[in-house]
């Protein structure tokens, strides 16, 4: 087996269209898993390590995050924490410290596991990829980047860089229900960030990928229990719901209706 360890993203990009069957890695933490049961398997892989410039966080402006930014840094950073709290807090959610402290942000949207928590927020706060392969560079809002269960708009030469979430200017909050250990994943995440007098409120972790209903949020009344519910009930009607051991169909349906419900109650407040 070879561990390839480039220090730049050309260089980084040139070995995958070397080795387009190498597994490019971040933190390791979900991959670590697909290996051990035996799902994937490589003579080449390429580390993302010693990319410096992909470990870049700024605060100027909009937030950006490098790829290989790692969930405990966005949790425990003062600005991110004092101007994107919402942000924040989905990274906090994340299982244990031993797990944030390795895994990183380009990691969790590549891999597009229904069940993680920074998604729901990064689609509610309209944060958008940047990604790179030798054709160029463009741009993909995260809403657009994960389309199903371990699946997304990326072709097989791009590589995730950085993602930037605009300043926010309402308030953010994040609900994540657990169903078993308090580091456990969760059986439904719900984001809603409110801009300009409109919220964004988006569904993760019940289906294969987040849900965000524009048209239901536009019937927005800030305040309104009745509304909140209301709004609830729609999106819980929506969604096409997952069984698995966290929860299901049914009880996520229910779940759903309530916790839009509070999580509207909660960022009008």
């Amino acid at each position: 087996m070879t561990w390839h360890t480039p220090t730049t993203v050309d260089e980084v990009l040139r070995l995958r269209a070397e080795q387009p069957d190498a597994p490019i890695v971040a933190g390791g933490t979900f991959l670590g898993i697909l290996v051990r049961q035996g799902l994937v398997e490589a003579d080449d892989w390429i580390s993302l390590q010693k990319v410096g410039e992909l470990t870049r966080l700024g605060h100027a402006g909009d937030l950006s995050v490098g790829a290989m930014v790692t969930h405990r840094r966005l949790e425990l950073d003062d600005q991110v924490r004092g101007i994107w709290p919402g942000v924040a807090a989905a990274f906090q959610a994340v299982a244990s410290p031993r797990i944030r402290n390795v895994a990183t942000m380009g990691g969790v949207l590549a891999d597009a596991d229904y069940a993680s928590d920074p998604p729901s927020m990064l689609v509610a706060s309209e944060a958008v990829a940047e990604v790179a392969s030798l054709r160029g560079t463009r741009r993909i809002p995260v809403s657009e980047l994960i389309v199903g269960h371990y699946a997304t708009t990326l072709e097989e030469d791009e590589l995730i860089t950085r993602v930037v979430v605009p300043r926010p200017a309402g308030k953010a909050v994040y609900r994540k229900l657990r169903t078993r250990s308090q580091e456990d994943r969760p059986a439904s995440s719900v984001a809603a960030v409110v801009r300009r007098d409109r919220v964004r409120v988006v569904v993760g972790a019940v289906s294969d990928r987040p849900h965000y209903f524009p048209d239901v949020c536009e019937t927005w009344q800030p305040g309104s229990q009745q509304n909140a519910r209301e709004i609830g009930t729609e999106y819980a009607a929506r969604i096409d719901y997952i069984d698995d051991n966290r929860g299901s169909a049914a009880y996520r349906r229910r779940v759903v209706a309530v916790e839009v419900a509070r999580a509207l109650m909660a960022v009008a407040s």
